[in-house]
């Protein structure tokens, strides 16, 4: 199992780095457009999304939108093993950290049950609601933290979406993936 995902991190960040920058941004702004449009998100009181770093889709225009748009925003922080939330505000914004995502300039956490949608990064994504993180499972342990109607929103470049993501007990699900070319609902349909 870890050979699996291993190997499959590294074929995706190879994947992901090689498109090229005018087609990330159009697809950035496919996928964007598609995740705020979701009821969702539109109606929600406290969005919690993450600083996009890297070859990552970008999450700055989202962010911004949510914010000029009157949501509470929270981004991640890790502290110790652990992932945490806390504010940006257009005030304070996310800050430069050391080589990584931007974080918020105030570590004051907020807890998992104040969350209505958190979207999640990663490396790939099934139609199951599976994901590939970077393999420190931060985000697993945050997400069984959630209240079970927060809503669970992967993004990502269409690419990213594997047939099937390797899984192992302690991985969490997601609700919806939100790519450039569709949203792919992951919830159980009711009997």
């Amino acid at each position: 199992m870890r050979r699996a995902k291993r190997e499959l991190r590294s074929r995706m960040r190879d994947d992901r780095a090689a498109i090229p920058e005018a087609a990330r941004f159009q697809m950035a702004s496919a996928a964007e457009e598609r995740l705020l449009a979701l009821p969702e998100v539109r109606n929600a009181g406290t969005v919690m999304a993450f600083s996009s770093f890297g070859s990552e889709i970008s999450t700055k225009d989202i962010i911004a939108r949510l914010l000029e748009i009157g949501r509470r925003v929270l981004l991640p922080y890790v502290d110790g093993r652990d992932l945490e939330a806390a504010e940006v505000t257009l005030e304070e914004p996310p800050r430069a950290s050391g080589g990584g995502p931007a974080e918020p300039r105030r570590r004051t956490p907020v807890p998992p049950e104040a969350i209505d949608v958190v979207i999640v990064p990663g490396l790939a994504f099934d139609r199951s609601g599976f994901r590939l993180g970077y393999g420190g499972g931060h985000y697993d342990r945050f997400l069984r933290r959630l209240p079970d109607r927060s809503l669970r929103v992967g993004l990502a470049f269409h690419s990213q979406v594997v047939e099937r993501v390797p899984r192992a007990p302690g991985d969490e699900r997601l609700h919806l993936v939100v790519t450039d070319r569709e949203t792919i609902d992951c919830r159980p349909v009711d009997s």
